[in-house]
């Protein structure tokens, strides 16, 4: 299978074509893209009601493959820019890899959490990309992306994949050693993030892994590792890509709370 994957949720403007065969190592649960990519704003968690982590027995899995190629990519890091940036950038990509889209299998889009103008950037090419080539296109949550290299390697600690939301807030998923969701997406303040402690040593990754590493409670076990990351690597946003059914993961941006900015209303606006 062949993936074109495009990243524009966080700090970076990012394509890849990579080309991927089947492998059985590298699990994360199949609803990878969250429990809720349609824009409602609504997550849930995959907590049980006493607040205990799901049992992983009869877990939805989704194997990443793991066989994968780089025939190319590009990055590059920017915090505003990239609807100038993405569709260049796309075509240096296929120019580098001498193919065109009638070779490519599906499309791969991060939809989130992360920037609002870059969520829609990402999205909106990665649709019309679709739809001007035939192609499928599919949704992977940046906190999956984070969390899948980690994941991959199968160890014993939890994975906290976490994204700086500003104002003592994180954008953060919970994911078992061996890739089941303990809790989904969700926005929260820093000490509930921490709060995911209770299962134990965590592997931490993302733009706040040190934020939350600074916050550890302090009568527990401490982080088993902090990776700071300001984005997922592109790689995995096409091996999740192709590995995840395209009926449960659309092109959707995923929000998990309403944004800063908000319009101003005056006397001199017109009534809707």
């Amino acid at each position: 299978m062949i993936v074109l994957a495009v990243d524009t949720a966080l700090t970076n403007c990012a394509v890849a074509l990579v080309t991927l065969a089947p492998g059985a190592a590298g699990k994360i649960e199949s609803n990878a893209t969250g429990s809720n990519a349609t824009g409602s704003g609504k997550t849930s968690s995959s907590e049980g009601a006493q607040g205990e982590p799901p049992s992983a027995d009869g877990a939805s899995e989704t194997h990443a493959e793991t066989d994968a190629r780089v025939l190319a990519a590009e990055t590059a890091a920017m915090t505003r820019g990239h609807a100038e940036a993405l569709l260049p950038m796309v075509a240096r990509v296929m120019t580098a890899a001498g193919a065109d889209f009638s070779g490519i299998d599906r499309i791969a889009v991060t939809v989130g959490p992360g920037s609002f103008t870059g969520l829609r950037v990402g999205i909106s090419a990665a649709r019309g990309l679709g739809l001007a080539s035939g192609k499928p296109v599919v949704g992977v949550t940046t906190l999956a992306a984070l969390a899948a290299p980690l994941a991959a390697e199968e160890g014993l600690f939890p994975i906290i994949s976490a994204i700086d939301a500003r104002h003592g807030h994180v954008y953060f998923q919970v994911t078992g050693g061996r890739g089941t969701i303990l809790i989904r997406p969700r926005a929260g303040a820093i000490a509930e993030a921490v709060a995911a402690s209770r299962f134990g040593a965590c592997r931490l990754v993302g733009d706040a892994a040190a934020l939350l590493a600074e916050n550890w409670p302090a009568r527990t076990q401490p982080p088993a590792q902090v990776l700071s990351q300001s984005a997922p690597d592109i790689e995995w946003v096409a091996r999740l890509g192709a590995a995840i059914d395209p009926k449960r993961a659309p092109p959707k941006p995923l929000y998990l709370r309403a944004p800063d900015a908000k319009p101003q209303v005056t006397e001199f606006q017109l009534p809707r």
